[in-house]
């Protein structure tokens, strides 16, 4: 080992807190190849003489050092608390399953009983779930009780193997005379899509324990969203549910609304931007008027609810004594019908309850024409004769084959502007481009779902920005698509709207993944381009 680790080490060990309960190395940053790398780490696991949790997040283990903690693991029975997250950064996908292998095979020859594994912010995909199934269905999970598993790059390959072997996990469990009873699971950002979730569906109502379920970000439809509402059926205990980010949509609401009289425990409710619209609003308030007495926040925000289904979630509310957060902001009342919710929720006395509603997006009209609302598949069914691919709108963005996309047009363009896990940004952009250039449409419907749709990659994109430490790269790639600075490519020239591609990147200015840095440098540019200085 070189000086230079062992100097890393020493520092790290003053921030390493070892008590009668477990270790942490939280947050110093190691990189640990070689079981000689990990020795001060192995070496508090050994002192430590009732471990009930490893605390190894913000480092970064390989093959070796895995294989060294996991043998000082192996002296532990006690052990109850793998919180393992990003523990893998810059490690190949080949490494992480051997390394996960060697950790739950340390942790099966213990003999432990795992109550918490958080391996979230691992990006090692389905490859990895096949390291952790091993462990996953040993007798070591047999009693576990928190699954987290955020922002793995899971993908329904992955979801479907981890669907198996929480299956087998808890068919196995069942023979012993103590069936698995899982209380959180989440797996958000990890796009699990339609198929995944049917998977996991099945999973949830076999176990029928599960307290909270957060899967946000994870690219699912109504007909996912219908087989979890039926999973969700069968776990009455359920207090925490998060699906924000998904697309629901009115289908998937009516599911929803089925299911909820079944869960009258929940105390936490979070279905924003969802495209709920002002249906599925409805479908859900006529449900939750009744019951759900332990409803403490209910987050609707960004799901283009017009003021009718605004007054009637207020109304819902009423007999909700324990209400502390109504979020129903970035939703289209107007500002005649911000003041009309103002004064219903005053007058039942939750105004403390209500979050801002700043952020709402257009003044609300009398009726919703069919124009105005998102396409249901149905509708394009009718409307449309030749199905349309995300490939087809890139070959010619036009407004007709955007809208011919249907309901899952944001997600078919992002799985193409992606190809995989990873985004370049070479790639990625002129999607976008192409997308946020339709927000100038005249027709009102094109330029809402354009927006909607940039939305949602620019969410990818600055996301990804961010955890990647892209941002410059990302920032400076995004201005000369907008003709904002010039190209090293001379030849280079935008072919798209640029009017309509920096609405698109305003509208998008206040949401909370969109960095201050960030913030201030569009802000600069943006203001340029405004005062015809580009």
């Amino acid at each position: 080992m070189t000086n230079t680790n062992v100097d890393d080490l020493t520092s790290a060990l003053q921030g390493t807190r070892v008590s009668p309960t477990g270790v942490t190395f939280a947050g110093q940053s190691l990189k640990l190849d070689t079981v000689d790398d990990a020795k001060s780490v192995i070496e508090e696991i050994e002192k430590c003489t009732n471990l009930q949790f490893l605390n190894l997040e913000g480092n970064t283990l390989g093959v070796e050092a895995s294989k060294g903690i996991a043998k000082a693991l192996e002296k532990h029975p006690e052990f109850k608390r793998a919180l393992w997250k990003d523990m893998f950064t810059g490690r190949m996908k080949t490494e992480i399953p051997k390394a996960l292998e060697f950790l739950g095979s340390g942790l099966v020859t213990a003999g432990a009983r795992l109550t918490e594994l958080d391996m979230s912010d691992n990006a090692f995909g389905p490859i990895g779930v096949e390291g952790l199934a091993a462990l996953l269905r040993s007798s070591s999970c047999y009693a576990l009780e928190e699954l987290r598993l955020n922002n793995n790059g899971l993908g329904i390959t992955g979801g479907k193997l981890l669907a198996s072997a929480l299956t087998d996990c808890y068919n196995s469990s069942k023979e012993t005379g103590k069936p698995l009873q899982l209380k959180v699971f989440i797996a958000g950002r990890n796009r699990l899509e339609n198929e995944g979730a049917k998977a996991l569906a099945e999973v949830f109502k076999m176990i029928g324990t599960l307290e909270e379920i957060a899967m946000p970000q994870n690219g699912i439809y109504h007909v996912g969203i219908s087989a979890l509402s039926e999973a969700f059926t069968q776990n009455k205990n359920l207090q925490i549910l998060n699906l924000n980010d998904n697309t629901i949509g009115e289908k998937g609401a009516e599911a929803i609304a089925k299911a909820l009289p079944h869960l009258q425990q929940l105390k936490e409710i979070n279905f924003g931007d969802c495209l709920l619209k002002t249906a599925g609003a409805i479908s859900l308030a006529n449900v939750l008027k009744t019951g759900h007495a332990n409803l403490e926040e209910l987050t609707l925000g960004h799901n283009e609810i017009r003021l009718k289904g605004g007054l009637q979630l207020v109304k819902a509310m009423a007999n909700k004594s324990k209400l502390k957060v109504l979020n129903l902001n970035g939703n289209q009342f107007g500002e005649d019908g911000r003041k009309q919710i103002e004064t219903e929720i005053k007058q039942i006395g939750k105004l403390n309850s209500l979050g801002s509603l700043s952020g709402d997006e257009s003044e609300d009209s009398e009726e919703e024409t069919s124009e105005e609302v998102s396409h249901t598949e149905s509708d394009m069914e009718e409307e449309i004769i030749e199905p349309k691919t995300a490939t087809d709108f890139l070959n010619s963005p036009t407004e007709e084959i955007f809208i011919a996309l249907g309901d899952a047009r944001n997600e078919l363009i992002l799985r193409e502007a992606k190809k995989g896990d990873d985004i370049d940004v070479n790639t990625f952009i002129p999607v976008l481009m192409k997308v946020a250039s339709l927000a100038n449409s005249s027709k009102e419907n094109v330029s809402k779902l354009a927006l909607s749709c940039s939305e949602r990659l620019y969410k990818e994109l600055f996301t990804w920005s961010d955890k990647t430490n892209n941002s410059c790269l990302v920032n400076n790639t995004i201005l000369i698509h907008l003709g904002l600075i010039k190209a090293e490519d001379k030849k280079f020239k935008p072919t798209w709207n640029l009017d309509a591609c920096a609405k698109a990147l305003r509208s998008v200015m206040d949401k909370n993944y969109v960095t201050e840095i960030t913030k201030n440098t569009f802000t600069v540019f943006l203001q340029k381009d405004k005062s015809g200085s580009r």
